[in-house]
This record gives structure tokens, sequence and C-alpha cells, in this order.
């Protein structure tokens, strides 16, 4: 029986390798510090393989094809676009639990869209390049990422409330999985960011803060009210990807959340958040912040 033992919410930002030293010294230390120290949490899990939940920029799909949710089961490499410092390569992908996941899902109202070769984007690549790729080097050994990508990048979006039935569901067919499979999840992407309007650039540090605190708390009810409307119009079109942090957050029995960083950060166009999601033990009291 495998177990989703622990999860983060990161940051996906591709301008920071873009133009790596335009923030402040002070938040760039304490943005690529907080990727370090979710490296070191990923692996005192002890994890045995990783799945990231990411999204698609309309870079892998376009108007020809916009599928709501993707799993990658066979090949992977990547990232497709070219960031500098960001490696390309072949990721190692755990493709009988992938397998496991689609079939789980076919039996439980999941009809998952299959890609059997993937070639993920940034979303994926960063937080793998980052976080899994130092927890392997810890560890001393490889861990198989999966890639699941929900459609957040450009409408017509996957609703809040899908995106938690789908963590729900990866939760049900890891439980399921005969190996004894130990499962992080990570939840990739942006909080606040306006992409390609006249906003670029503005961060939206109570919208932010609202959603970090959500983390916090485990409320996934919380996390999943808000509407689009909303959403495009607080914290901007980037922001959408919160349905990435939903799917995880679904995914974690009795979550309950630790912020590891934040920082609002202009120069590099988006609220960077940090976030360790981990199972409350079954009579633990709740501890929440406010909104």
């Amino acid at each position: 029986m495998g177990k989703i033992v622990g999860g983060f919410w990161m940051p996906h930002d591709p301008v920071m390798f873009v133009a790596p030293d335009a923030p402040p010294l002070a938040q760039r230390e304490a943005v690529w510090g907080a990727y370090a120290t979710c490296a070191e949490r990923l692996a005192a899990l002890q994890p045995t393989s990783v799945i990231i939940v990411g999204c698609d920029h309309y870079i892998l799909f376009g108007t020809h094809c916009l599928p709501r949710y993707v799993i990658g089961t066979g090949d992977v490499d990547g990232p497709i676009d070219r960031l500098p410092g960001l490696d390309r390569g072949a990721v190692r992908n755990h493709e009988a639990l992938a397998t496991h996941i689609v079939e789980h899902g076919d039996g439980h109202g999941v009809d998952w869209t299959v890609a059997r070769s993937f070639t993920v984007d940034h979303s994926f690549s960063i937080p793998h390049q980052l976080v899994v790729k130092p927890a392997e080097a810890l560890l001393g050994r490889e861990l198989p990422s999966i890639p699941v990508y929900l459609a957040c990048g450009v409408d017509p979006y996957i609703s809040l409330k899908r995106s938690a039935d789908l963590g729900r569901q990866l939760r049900a067919a890891v439980e399921a999985f005969d190996a004894d499979e130990r499962v992080v999840i990570i939840g990739s992407g942006g909080i606040s960011h306006w992409v390609g309007t006249a906003e670029m650039g503005r961060v939206a540090e109570d919208f932010d803060r609202e959603i970090l605190a959500h983390g916090v708390n485990g409320d996934l009810q919380a996390l999943c009210a808000y509407s689009d409307e909303e959403i495009l119009g607080r914290a901007g079109n980037g922001a959408m990807e919160i349905r990435n942090f939903a799917c995880a957050l679904a995914a974690i029995e009795r979550p309950q959340g630790e912020v590891i960083a934040y920082e609002a950060v202009p120069a590099w166009v988006t609220g960077l958040g940090f976030v360790q999601l981990s199972v409350r033990a079954e009579h633990e009291p709740r501890i929440t912040l406010p909104t």
C-alpha cells in the first residue's frame, strides 16, 4: 500500500533564470534559500517518488488541443522552453505508478488524458531541478517523478473543485498501489502575477498571504471558494495556478501547512510562496491563521 507522506507549494518563476540579479540581494537569497530548504525537507520525508502538479503556458498545448488535465505515463523530458541555467534532459518517470493512477481513475470517475511521451515545461522542471534533484543528492538515489498538468494557463480553465477532486483521486490511487510507495506531491505555481498585461510586475501581497493562510490551515474549502473573476481581478491571470495548490492540498490527508518563505518580488513579476504540507495527526488540534 502506498501513501502520500507530504507535499509542498512552490513557485516556478522563469524570470528568476532570465534576470537572476534583478531583485535586491536579500530577496534573491531568500527565494533561492527556500528552494534549498524544500529540498532538505523533501529528503527528510524519505520519499520513493514525487508527483509534480504543473500547468501548460500555451507552450505544450495550443488551440489545436487544450486538455483539462494530463498525466505523463511514459517517457518524460524537458523543459521545452530554454531558460539560462535550467538544464534540459530526460527525467525518470514512475511508469508503473502513473499507469496505475490512470487505471484507478477509470473506475472512479476520472478520465485522465494520457501522454505516453511528454515534454514538460518550466512548471515541472524548475521544482524538479531546484528541489527534487538536490534531494536525490542528499538521499543518494533517484526519485522518479510523475508529471501532472492542469489547465490553468489559458481558458477554458479546469475548476478549482475539479482540481481538488483530482488531488483526492491521486491520494486514493496511491493508497491502492500494491508497492510500499512513499509519495510527495508538489503543487507548482506562482501566486499573484499578471502575464502579458499592462499590470505585469504588480504583486498582490494581500491575496498571496490569504492563499498561504489557507495552506497553513489546510482549508481546502476556502481555497476552492474563489471565483475566476475574483482571482483575475485581485491577483492576475497567473494566479489561476492556485489550482495546482488545490490539487496538492487535497492529496494530503488532514492537511496542515507551514510557510517556509514568502517574497513579493516585482522584479520577478510574482508573489513567491513556499509552503510545506504535512499530514496532521488524527487527534491533533488544527491551528489556524487568519486570512
